[in-house]
Order: C-alpha cells, then structure tokens, then sequence
C-alpha cells in the first residue's frame, strides 16, 4: 500500500496510563510503540491524540458514590462507561510512553480531549456527547489530508470511535488493527462488527511497512 500526501497517521492515546503499570492499562499496551514509530517512518503528517482529563471528570467512578469501574450510568449525552482515575492533566500517567517519543517528536499537533469535567471524550474528533469538536477534521482538511491511518489505545475505545467519525466527517479510515491493542474482547468483537459496518478497513502494519 502506498502511502501519499493526501494520507496522516492519527496516533491514539499512547500513554503511560494505558500501558503496563497504568491506571488504566491495555495488554500488550507498550509492546506496540516501537511498531507505532516504525509506520510513523513512513507518514509526512503524523498526529496524535492525548487524553487530558481533570480530576472531577465525569467518567471517573471515584466521583460517584458507591460506583465501581466498568459499570455504565446514566449522563446528560446518554450512557457513560465509568473508569478509574487515569490521564490526569500534567501527570506522569498522562505523558505519552517513552518507547514512543520518535513519533511525537514528529507529530504536526497533538489533539488533547477529555478536558472538559462533564464530558468524557474517546473520539479524536467529538466529544462524547457527539456535539462537541476537537478540532482535528479541520486540521485535517486543512493539510489536505483525504486518508487516515489509525493505531494506538484503545482499539474497542479511542481507535474505534475516531475511525468511526473520521468516516463520519468523509474521511476514509483504516485501522491497523497490530498497531493496536484492546481493553476486553467482548468490546473488541464489537469493534469490528462496527468498522465492517461502517466502512472502516482493517488492515496489520506489514501492508504498510513491506
């Protein structure tokens, strides 16, 4: 597959709080950055995203009494998955995993979501409530971006709803599903049901980097 001017690569959330040790880590989670540098390698527009959350955000399910992480509750945009407390704004769990400083160092920009407290954000593009702009299509549109690429954390969260809405805004959208790892495989199953859906390709980093 070649890979043209009119093509970026979003790098989702590889932070320290997804990965081993994290407050929040996805399996396999740091094994995936040095893949993540190597397709960077091959992209002139790299950007990537970061979760920036404040303490008192929404999802957290410190800040609902009694509640536990990984149950759902009712929020004024609809249903909120709870977490626990991760990606702190200014935190060292908030900081991008040092295994992957080669791409950042590339990155045109990073897009920060997830700052405002009463609304949790996984795409790179909306917020959850699914009103609320980052910001990333314009740039996007701007650089004359037509394709994006997406990998990083995680693949059932943050890669699927940014590669969802990259369609949704005319993008074309490939998730490179090795350059990308899953919080539970019952979200992952889904994940893939919706990209065949949707429209969304799948494709490992060996089409990329052959």
């Amino acid at each position: 597959m070649i890979i043209g001017p009119a093509d970026a690569l979003l790098v989702i959330d590889p932070q320290n709080d997804f990965c081993e040790g994290g407050a929040l880590a996805v399996a396999g989670g740091a094994w995936i950055m040095p893949l993540i540098n190597q397709l960077a390698e091959r992209f002139d527009k790299v950007i990537a995203t970061q979760d920036w959350h404040t303490s008192d955000q929404i999802s957290f399910a410190s800040n609902h009494p009694g509640a536990t992480p990984f149950t759902e509750i009712e929020v004024a945009y609809g249903r909120q998955m709870l977490w626990p407390d991760h990606c702190l704004q200014g935190s060292a769990g908030a900081d991008f995993h040092p295994d992957v400083k080669p791409t950042i160092d590339r990155a045109l920009a990073v897009v920060r979501k997830g700052y405002n407290p009463a609304v949790d954000s996984y795409s790179g593009f909306f917020e959850n409530d699914r009103q609320t702009r980052t910001g990333l299509a314009g740039l996007l549109r701007d650089l004359g971006v037509q394709r994006v690429f997406l990998a990083g954390l995680a693949f059932d969260y943050c890669v699927r709803f940014t590669a969802e809405d990259a369609v949704r805004e005319g993008f074309e959208a490939i998730v490179i599903t090795d350059a990308s790892r899953a919080i539970a495989p019952d979200t992952e199953a889904a994940a893939h049901d919706s990209f065949r859906a949707r429209g969304v390709t799948e494709i490992e980093a060996a089409t990329l980097l052959a």
